[in-house]
């Protein structure tokens, strides 16, 4: 179990908010399967919130089985993240996040994500302003610093903390090696140390490269961190957390998901999407995923291939049963 200001999570294995990725399908399946702690919507614009756009609407939309949930939102604008945190909390988020680690450009030229960790004082502000706003924990997703000369590993982690920041969760990379290179492990375990001297009481969670249950142990070990978010190690095997969760409590993995039952969640997943969003998104959707799925499958000769062709639902469907069709 993990504490997070007054939310006690399952376990301390968190699904990362992944922009294209990690929409409530997604999120569903990871859940069937068990050992996530908490999962978190893609990452939202909070002056999209408060127009009301309909791609942001979609992104954001749970069910009562979507449960712990985080909404993480991102933007400059101390007034428009606190909107922005109010109107996820009407949402039924569990906890909210205010994103200041993503690297992409898009985010980043509109000074928001890691750009804000070039102006400490204004995420400080920024998350004070979204802590006095709502009544549930605010978190703080960010990086090391914009580049290997400005880690901001001992100064902002505890200033957030100081205003009320409930976790600090930390991808070990800077903002400038966006996802190349390995994760630096030290530098998330300096933040551990730096949030524990003032503040034991908030947990670093840490993230970066974890692609199976003994990448997570390790991470923990080496840093001290108190909780592993994993990304894109979950795209192709939402089983991770099942995995990574049992390991943690055993030492020991569990059996191996047969390739059946690998096809059968992946169809699961299509099929969640049809429901939720028609034949068309979720065909988008398949073939985009296939290449995360693929390696989890074979052997399976030209899956991906196959995949990329097809045209309706029923195709997938029939093709699934029996690939040699």
């Amino acid at each position: 179990m993990l504490r997070i200001g007054n939310v006690t999570l399952e376990t301390n294995l968190w699904l990362a908010p992944i922009a294209g990725y990690c929409d409530l399908a997604f999120r569903l399946a990871v859940r069937k399967l068990g050992g996530v702690g908490l999962a978190f919507t893609e990452l939202l614009s909070s002056q999209a919130i408060q127009r009301g756009k309909a791609q942001t609407m979609w992104r954001a939309v749970t069910s009562p089985d979507d449960q712990p949930l985080g909404i993480q939102i991102y933007g400059r604008d101390p007034d428009a993240l606190a909107q922005a945190a109010r109107w996820a909390e009407q949402r039924g988020a569990t906890l909210i996040d205010i994103n200041m680690g993503c690297p992409i450009g898009k985010v980043t030229k509109r000074d928001g994500g890691s750009k804000l960790l070039c102006e400490p004082q204004l995420a400080v502000d920024i998350a004070r302003r979204v802590v006095r706003a709502v009544n549930v924990p605010v978190t703080a997703k960010i990086r090391l610093g914009w580049d290997q000369s400005q880690l901001i590993t001992d100064s902002l982690p505890p200033a957030l903390a100081d205003v009320g920041i409930a976790a600090v969760i930390v991808h070990g990379r800077t903002t400038q090696q966006k996802f190349s290179g390995a994760v630096q492990l030290d530098g998330i375990a300096q933040v551990v140390e730096s949030v524990a001297r003032q503040h034991g009481d908030v947990p670093v969670i840490g993230n970066g490269d974890v692609q199976t249950p003994q990448d997570a142990k390790h991470m923990i070990d080496a840093t001290g961190c108190a909780g592993v978010m994993i990304g894109r190690g979950a795209l192709g095997q939402p089983w991770i957390f099942r995995d990574t969760a049992h390991y943690l409590s055993t030492g020991e993995l569990p059996p191996t998901i047969s390739q059946s039952e690998r096809t059968r969640i992946m169809l699961e997943h299509f099929e969640t999407v049809v429901r939720l969003r028609g034949e068309h998104v979720a065909l988008n959707m398949i073939r985009q995923r296939i290449r995360w799925y693929s390696p989890y499958l074979q052997p399976w000769p030209g899956l991906r291939r196959a995949v990329h062709h097809m045209k309706t639902a029923d195709q997938f469907r029939q093709f699934v049963a029996d690939p040699r069709k």
